[in-house]
């Protein structure tokens, strides 16, 4: 997968579903959100994460620093400030260099892991769009698998440092149904000691998530229900549950 490319088709697909919609439309899926704060979050940050590069920043930029971080109020000018804002993130890596250590919120990264970061952010958020103003939503099995590697690698560092969202030894395994992912569509997790562990092999589990990878994507970041996505789930329900639980939003 081109995560270059990918951030550039899925940022402008997010800015065409809000395009003419009314912007004060409420995003349940993140409450206390309208279109307009929604569009507004994904625009900054897409710049933010390309000042972070841009700068070589060690520390956290504070988002009311962000250059040209507000959009202008005509809607087609809007859209090209959000477009421009996700090429920028490529020109900025682009300028340092991939492999350019900077601050994320994980701990100091190579400059390119903010594009997959940036991708990701858009993906699910257009999902959030999608929802609030029911409308359609598709997202290639590839980058929605892509999307849920993303989410357990963060989720793996984090629970190193928080609860951990299954208990030592308890296992969840999740299962892609779309053609062609093979194993890049197989998740184990375990806990362990100090956290939780994961690979691509595939398990039966103590609990296991069966349905396709776009479903298994938005069930797990908590945008949908596996009822909603039509999700299967076999063995001890209260180990998905627990892992819903305890992880990010």
């Amino acid at each position: 997968m081109d995560v270059r490319a990918a951030l550039i088709e899925e940022t402008a697909a997010f800015g065409e579903l809000i395009r003419g919609a009314d912007q004060e439309t409420p995003v349940p899926t993140c409450p206390g959100w309208t279109l307009r704060q929604l569009f507004r979050h994904v625009g900054r940050g897409n710049r933010w994460a390309a000042q972070i590069v841009a700068d070589r920043l060690d520390t956290a930029l504070d988002p009311r620093e962000v250059r040209d971080g507000k959009p202008p109020d005509e809607a087609d000018a809007a859209i090209d400030w959000l477009n421009s804002g996700a090429q920028l993130i490529l020109d900025s890596v682009g300028a340092v260099g991939a492999d350019t250590e900077v601050w994320t919120f994980l701990g100091p990264r190579p400059a390119q892991w903010w594009i997959r970061r940036r991708l990701h952010e858009a993906t699910v958020h257009r999902a959030d769009a999608a929802i609030a103003l029911g409308a359609d939503f598709r997202l290639a099995p590839e980058v929605a698998a892509d999307g849920i590697d993303e989410w357990f690698e963060r989720v793996a560092v984090e629970a190193q440092a928080e609860a951990s969202p299954l208990s030592p030894g308890k296992t969840l395994h999740l299962h892609a149904t779309d053609d062609g992912l093979g194993a890049a569509g197989e998740w184990t997790l375990t806990g362990t000691d100090t956290g939780i562990a994961w690979s691509h092999e595939h398990g039966k589990g103590d609990a296991a998530v069966r349905g396709t990878a776009q479903d298994l994507l938005l069930a797990v970041v908590r945008r949908q229900t596996a009822a909603e996505g039509g999700l299967e789930i076999f063995g001890d329900t209260a180990v998905w549950g627990g892992w819903l639980d305890r992880t990010p939003f």
